[in-house]
């Protein structure tokens, strides 16, 4: 497993005045571990975005402080919650000698005939397995070949995962972590019912007879003779 290089120096401001290091580009930061007090640090934000890239939260990494050596995880990244820019950095400094348990992504390779052809979508359900591993053994992620999914079901296990040498899985064998699944099929559209259908076509009719109806009425009274007025009768 590489070990990555990450250079930091040692944090003397605190306080509302950290803003000022994150408008220079430099983000604040804490290290942590059983076997140190806490060090307050600052890191070129650059640097730590081009490492955090590579290592994400499983890589070690040897962070310079002073020229003093630190074994480290990154344990977690405070982010901006309106831009998501990382804020505040800690690290979680380690005993190479000492094993970890720690969560470690799953990441696809291959391609999935199934996939491929359209006949099922792919369903990552597992994202990460945690195991158990010194910190130079832990694995940066899991790969997952899925080129042997080919039908609808198909599925790969935890149990089927290839752990590198050290590494010892800790998540429930049984669990799937991904799976071919079956393709929504298109609602269809909405037809009317015979009954509707029947309905609507005696309503058709029965109008149509109402005006047929209508229509001779008018004929007939327009054909109609008008009758004579009678003569008033003679007393």
């Amino acid at each position: 497993m590489k070990t990555h290089q990450l250079e930091a120096q040692k944090r003397t401001i605190t306080g509302r005045k950290v803003k000022n290091l994150r408008n220079k580009g430099v983000l604040p930061g804490t290290v942590y571990g059983k076997a140190t007090e806490p060090i307050s640090v600052q890191i070129d934000a650059s640097a730590f975005a081009n490492t955090f890239k590579q290592t994400g939260e499983t890589g070690l990494i040897n962070l310079m402080i002073d020229k003093d050596v630190h074994p480290v995880l990154i344990k977690n990244v405070q982010r901006d919650p309106v831009t998501n820019l990382p804020t505040h950095l800690e690290f979680h400094q380690v005993n190479l000698k000492e094993k970890i348990h720690a969560n470690v992504p799953i990441v696809l390779i291959g391609e999935s005939q199934a996939i491929k052809e359209k006949v099922g979508t792919l369903l990552l359900l597992l994202s990460e397995i945690e195991v158990e591993a010194l910190p130079t053994d832990l694995p940066e992620h899991i790969e997952v070949d899925i080129s042997n999914l080919v039908n609808v079901n198909n599925h790969i296990m935890v149990k089927e995962l290839i752990m590198p040498v050290g590494v010892t899985l800790l998540t429930d064998p049984e669990i799937v972590v991904v799976k071919i699944g079956a393709l929504l099929a298109p609602e269809p559209e909405p037809v009317a019912t015979p009954a509707e259908g029947e309905a609507a076509e005696g309503e058709k009719e029965e109008e149509a007879k109402v005006e047929g109806e209508k229509k001779e009425t008018a004929e007939e009274k327009k054909e109609a003779p008008e009758k004579p007025e009678e003569a008033p009768k003679k007393e």
